[in-house]
């Protein structure tokens, strides 16, 4: 079994900052890319940023320079600092772990909300 537990989701006002965190356990073999999508009302699933093993990134164009990804890849653990959150950034986040061998996993999701 693989389990993701994210932490760190909550209510914060708008130009705040709040730090995700999603520890991955279980039978996860070789890791390659760590990540987070969200998901609003009425929306669908999307991006927001992903790193490598060898920590390469990647970011939507919506978070670049307010958001930072990073990962411990001991601890099998990623991150997302967030800083000068805007009300859009409302949205469910999801960590999204994804195999060397082709299996993908998804967290429960954690809440963030901004208020203005």
């Amino acid at each position: 079994q693989v389990q993701l537990v994210e932490s760190g989701g909550g209510l914060v006002q708008a130009g705040g900052s709040l730090r995700l965190s999603c520890a991955a356990s279980g039978s996860i073999f070789r890791i390659n890319t760590m990540g987070w999508y969200r998901q609003a009302p009425g929306k669908q699933r999307e991006l927001v940023a992903v790193i490598t093993s060898g920590g390469t990134v990647d970011n939507a164009d919506s978070v670049k320079g307010r958001f930072t990804i990073s990962r411990d890849n001991a601890k099998n653990t990623v991150y997302l600092q967030m800083n000068s959150l805007k009300p859009e950034d409302t949205a469910v986040y999801y960590c999204n772990v994804k195999s060397l061998l082709g299996p993908v996993y998804w967290g429960q999701g954690t809440q963030v909300t901004v208020s203005s």
